[in-house]
């Protein structure tokens, strides 16, 4: 590739050109003045001369379209547009101007082409249902009909038990609760519970956790909150006043459980609340063993 030194020295030397031939053209306009004023005396001589300058002036103009031949190839060597293109005698310049700058009418047409391109449409937006927009109440919570179909004790945990449970689902979940300080083993096997289905899992000691059993809690006693007899695995809890609308996971940062937990009650006849209003499954009362006026967590 030739560097910016040779293309500069083309350029000069081309420049010279052009002012040589120009002044070859005055001498010669000069000659023809003086010719004219002599007469035919002096026309041989004068003629002589103008052969001479013409002959001259024809070997500078080659030597010129060399020049300029060698610089425009250095020019589009360098990625340059091409300014100094030789002009041959028997075309239109017209013709070679619109030939010197094929880079410039590529990106016209490449400018139209983007120019005519289509914009695409602009995806739609889904439509994304806005937690915030749903009440935070009762109605946000899973809460459903579970059968405990066996429990042992957590191999890396002495308080905790591991619970197999039916929730009327495809298989059983696995939930890990921390009641062995208060309900013996024997008394957790083949039980109903009321099952919180929509936490997010967690993982406690190893074992992934899928839900929560409710309970009737004291710092000294707690109990698994029953369902109505006759109640089947995956039974709905209501709550008359609150739409049913569980999240399909509950938000750990948005807290929603923790908002409606102090509000999970047993009443004074051993009946779970919300706010006072009654948890139902097929329109019986979800119930404790014998705890009244606690907090249900």
């Amino acid at each position: 590739m030739a560097s910016a030194e040779v293309i500069a020295k083309l350029e000069t030397k081309a420049v010279a050109a052009e002012k040589l031939i120009e002044l070859l053209r005055q001498q010669i306009s000069q000659v023809k003045a003086a010719q004219a004023g002599q007469g035919n005396g002096g026309g041989a001589a004068f003629g002589q001369e103008i052969v001479q300058l013409r002959e001259e002036n024809s070997n500078l103009k080659s030597d010129v379209e060399t020049w300029k031949a060698k610089l425009s190839a250095a020019e589009v060597t360098n990625g340059k547009k091409v300014f100094c293109a030789p002009i041959k005698s028997d075309e239109n310049p017209k013709e070679v101007k619109a030939e010197a700058t094929p880079v410039a009418a590529t990106d016209k047409k490449e400018k139209k082409v983007k120019a005519d391109k289509p914009e695409k449409a602009p995806k739609e937006k889904k439509e994304v249902k806005k937690e915030d927009d749903t009440p935070v109440d009762i109605g946000r919570l899973d809460l459903r009909v579970g059968h405990i179909r066996k429990a042992s004790k957590h191999p890396d945990a002495d308080s905790l038990y591991v619970e197999e449970i039916d929730l009327g689902e495809e298989k059983p979940r696995t939930v890990i609760s921390g009641l062995v300080k208060f309900i013996p083993e024997e008394e957790m096997q083949d039980r109903m519970a009321i099952i919180l289905c929509n936490l997010k899992p967690s993982k406690m000691r190893g074992i992934m956790s899928e839900a929560m059993v409710m309970c009737a809690s004291t710092p000294e006693k707690v109990e698994i909150m029953a369902p109505p007899a006759g109640s089947k695995p995956g039974d709905l809890v209501q709550v008359d006043g609150y739409t049913r609308n569980p999240d399909a996971q509950l938000n750990p940062k948005k807290k929603i459980f923790e908002a409606c937990a102090p509000d999970l009650k047993v009443n004074d006849t051993k009946q779970a609340t919300y706010k006072g209003v009654l948890w139902t499954v097929n329109g019986q009362p979800v119930t404790s063993q014998t705890l009244v006026g606690v907090q249900i967590k």
